[in-house]
């Protein structure tokens, strides 16, 4: 199924219906284009990892935010947290995050933050954490400000 055909339904259809289920009232489901780009408008050196923030550019908006934004998608997409290892001339420099969801489909929304020579590893599923501190504040903020764009009405 191609990326842009996945919805997020944003209201539910009752469980117990009786025969096929009528399409719920309320808000547009939105699609994967939706929520890839209220992410990107949502990015920001204040979204970033601490460390990084004073080196944070527009030109790699991307660039260590990929913690965050694995857990915003986690949040509303479900499926998995996905880490993997980010490698420099066999040296082990970083980890890497991004989410895989049902079918094994796999949605990696800062990928493009590495150079050619940074080699991301496969990676494993990774738990998600019931309560984190590392990069809370961080993750709150680029929450609200995707939940905020994805509220607005289609223009």
């Amino acid at each position: 199924m191609a990326p842009d055909t996945l919805r997020l339904m944003t209201t539910a259809l009752p469980s117990t219906a009786p025969g096929p289920a009528a399409p719920a009232p309320g808000p547009r489901p939105f699609l994967l284009t939706d929520i890839e780009a209220a992410v990107r408008a949502s990015w920001s050196a204040d979204t970033t990892t601490p460390a990084h923030r004073p080196h944070w550019s527009p030109d790699n908006p991307a660039r260590d935010q990929c913690g965050v934004t694995a857990m915003v998608l986690n949040d509303l997409l479900g499926g998995e947290l996905i880490r993997g290892v980010v490698r420099v001339d066999g040296v082990q420099t970083d980890f890497h995050w991004w989410n895989r969801l049902g079918e094994g489909i796999e949605i990696d929304l800062t990928h493009e933050q590495f150079a050619p020579e940074e080699i991301v590893s496969d990676g494993e599923v990774v738990p998600r954490p019931p309560h984190f501190t590392r990069l809370r504040e961080e993750y709150e903020l680029l929450r609200s400000r995707v939940l905020a764009r994805l509220a607005r009405p289609e223009a």
